[in-house]
């Protein structure tokens, strides 16, 4: 890709050095990233994208949720809406929500009625644990995403994109591919 057409937050294919590859979006590396039109469906919701269902959490559940009733706090969209957004639409939503989370001065998000914490800085939390679990659920409901990711072999996986310097396990949606990816080879030798 030439360097004049990447983005301010991009990191290109080339840039891979030996023993990887780049998530890119721009090739079939894309269907990979939390961004990607893969739905799925989690505990009977449908959901259009990992980044949809992740952003999802911020937003309030009901009228009865504390989020919903903060003053000075809009929300642009409804949880519903954000469920059924793909990438940069997904994020824009998810930023807005941090900016009413800074607001507000909470640090936590919720699924079905439980609030666990939203950056689990050192540890693997309960929101580490229901990202993988969801990100488990788009692999299998969408077999190219599993064709590609086997297809990657041994490579190391890197993000597609500069990432933050102190983000939590979650955020690193490459490493989880690769533990995932450990685990279907493993399984798959263990049945041979």
């Amino acid at each position: 890709m030439p360097e004049t057409e990447k983005a301010w937050w991009e990191v290109l294919p080339q840039a891979a050095g030996p023993g990887e590859v780049i998530l890119s979006k721009r090739n079939e590396l894309g269907l990979l990233s939390n961004f990607a039109a893969t739905p799925f469906t989690y505990r009977g919701v449908r959901y259009a994208s990992v980044e949809g269902f992740w952003y999802m959490l911020l937003y309030p559940e009901g009228p009865a949720d504390p989020r919903a009733k903060a003053p000075g706090v809009t929300w642009r969209h409804s949880r519903a809406e954000v469920a059924q957004m793909v990438a940069f639409q997904a994020k824009s939503a998810g930023q807005a929500a941090e900016e009413n989370m800074r607001k507000m001065g909470i640090d936590w998000v919720t699924f079905e009625g439980h609030r666990m914490p939203y950056h689990s800085k050192t540890t693997k939390g309960e929101h580490y644990r229901l990202i993988v679990t969801v990100m488990h659920a788009k692999l299998e409901q969408n077999p190219r995403v599993r064709e590609v990711l086997l297809a990657t072999g041994n490579l190391i996986l890197r993000p597609d994109h500069i990432e933050e310097p102190d983000a939590a396990p979650e955020w690193h949606y490459y490493q989880l591919w690769m533990d995932i990816r450990n685990e279907l080879t493993s399984t798959h030798t263990q049945r041979n």
